[in-house]
């Protein structure tokens, strides 16, 4: 499954292994939201990896979690769903609004082959100081330069280059990001 291979989701102790992902889910949408060490020790328990001083508000949904890498100081907004049938890695310093979904899991193109039950996923990186927008879904084999921005609503189904801003259904390259943009920023800041 990991090496993006044809696999049967019921077989090989997947089910064991989502189902012990989902009780760590359980447990830590349930916390209080002041249970901020609570909250972290099970971040560790669930995640393949998670940063210092990185922050997932719930509710979070993932398939089995242990598929998930997030470096540090990043955030995560509201209704992250991860479908990590393959590993999916997270830079640091990223910004991830609300109602974000990756889907690193696939399933064959003809109903006689989808019939089968037979899945397949591919790795999805998401680079260092990457924004994406709420409510975008990023598609399996996807890679996110560093220093993208993802409009908010977009449907990532192809590489995003470095620096670069994307937007749409699918998300095409709308511009580079450069330095008027930091101009425009400073402005803001004046008011």
């Amino acid at each position: 499954m990991l090496a993006g291979m044809p696999y049967l989701a019921n077989q090989d102790g997947l089910q064991e292994a989502r189902m012990a992902a989902q009780e760590l889910l359980y447990q830590y949408n349930q916390l209080p939201p002041q249970q901020w060490d609570e909250q972290r020790g099970l971040l560790e328990q669930l995640l393949g990896s998670v940063g210092e001083n990185t922050t997932v508000l719930p509710p979070l949904r993932c398939d089995y979690g242990k598929h998930i890498f997030v470096g540090k100081d990043v955030f995560i907004n509201y209704n992250f769903t991860v479908l990590d049938v393959c590993q999916v890695t997270i830079g640091d310093r990223t910004l991830i609004g609300p109602n974000v979904s990756v889907y690193a899991a696939g399933h064959p193109i003809a109903p006689e082959d989808r019939a089968t039950a037979w899945e397949y996923g591919a790795e999805v990186h998401i680079g260092k100081d990457v924004w994406i927008g709420g409510s975008c879904v990023i598609l399996l084999g996807v890679t996110i330069g560093d220093g993208a921005v993802v409009g908010a609503g977009s449907v990532v189904t192809r590489d995003v280059p470095p620096n670069t801003i994307v937007a749409g259904n699918p998300a095409r390259v709308l511009r580079e990001i450069a330095p008027q943009d930091r101009v425009a920023w400073k402005a803001q800041m004046e008011r």
